[in-house]
């Protein structure tokens, strides 16, 4: 089955630059408030917009707010 989230642009990158191992310790140590973070990412939407990182904000935060799309990040950032 096909995972119906958007990823932020630089995940991708990330994982280019060998970031995902690092990241993938911090979804887990962050992933018990994930929901809350995902409400101050709805929050600091607007202000990124400033800077072209609107859509960003909102896919991440959309990413958090439920198990499933905290499992699809998990799976995108341990993909080779």
């Amino acid at each position: 089955m096909e995972n119906p989230y958007r990823f932020p642009a630089w995940i991708d990158k990330l994982k280019v630059r060998g970031g995902a191992p690092l990241a993938l310790l911090a979804l887990d140590v962050i992933e018990p408030l994930a929901p809350v973070l995902a409400q101050g990412l709805w929050m600091a939407q607007p202000l990124a917009g400033l800077w072209n990182g609107r859509d960003d904000i909102r896919d991440l935060a959309t990413l958090l707010e439920a198990p499933e799309g905290i499992e699809g990040l998990r799976r995108r950032l341990a993909e080779d």
